[in-house]
């Protein structure tokens, strides 16, 4: 409880070393300790309250009986709903007004210490940086975690202009390719669309065809037949950038 004397913090690094302190313990409480955590909060007692401390330890207490108190309280009262919710709800709850009493102290002390608004902006900064207590004791972190890392496999796919699998999508109709920088080798373009806007191999000049294999290049954009361009799908999994046979030779040249 608060009655242990700690450093005070003064600084913006100090009060958010303070923080991430505090932070630690309460994720301790909801998580490793748990099964201590839910046998202290028994509803026979009075109003309960989880206080995370600097030291990144935990402890279940009674309110200070100061008015006002040195620093804002944690929820009060935090045992009373303990039996009257499933236990992953009855932590969610407790997890997010932890997350606020965190705040409420953090900003007490820039308050307390004539924190400006560049130095309270920063130490916003610097603690929404660190996912909440609510985000890790309700796994959530993990989820986003792994929701980014799908989107950056699904950006590595698209931005590389080929054809994951061996079964290529089909090419949206109307989308317009885009045709090479050099203008100089004007005779070698071919016609990227026909009439009905659908995207046409660069090399022989043929339709899309969804059985077929087609690779994108990625200096000139445009598609060509696996088969016209002597690149097999099991080929172009290991190419990491594909250069079609004319910008390979333009390159050549230069």
């Amino acid at each position: 409880m608060e009655g242990t004397p700690h450093p005070i913090p003064r600084t913006v690094e100090e009060v958010f070393n303070d923080f991430k302190g505090r932070r630690a313990g309460l994720i301790k409480a909801l998580t490793n300790d748990v099964e201590k955590f839910y046998q202290q909060c028994d509803p026979e007692k009075e109003n309960l309250c989880l206080y995370g401390l600097p030291n990144e330890t935990w402890e279940v207490n009674l309110p200070v009986e100061e008015v006002p108190p040195e620093l804002p309280e944690p929820a009060l009262g935090i045992n009373f709903a303990r039996d009257g919710m499933q236990e992953k709800d009855w932590l969610s709850l407790v997890a997010v007004h932890s997350d606020s009493w965190l705040l409420s102290v953090a900003f007490y002390f820039g308050a307390r210490f004539g924190f400006g608004k560049s130095e309270r902006k920063r130490l916003f900064q610097m603690i929404n940086d660190l996912p909440t207590v609510f985000e890790v004791v309700t796994g959530a972190v993990k989820q986003v975690k792994e929701q980014a890392a799908t989107q950056n496999n699904s950006s590595k796919n698209k931005s590389s202009g080929r054809l994951p699998s061996r079964q290529p999508e089909p090419v949206p109709k109307g989308v317009k390719m885009s045709a090479p920088k050099d203008e100089d080798e004007s005779g070698e373009e071919e016609e990227e669309e026909d009439e009905q806007g659908t995207a046409l191999c660069g090399a022989c000049g043929d339709n899309y065809g969804t059985d077929e294999f087609w690779i994108c290049c990625d200096i000139c954009e445009r598609w060509f037949h696996g088969k016209c361009v002597k690149i097999t799908p099991a080929k172009a999994e290991h190419i990491k950038q594909y250069k079609c046979p004319s910008c390979s030779n333009k390159r050549a040249r230069v």
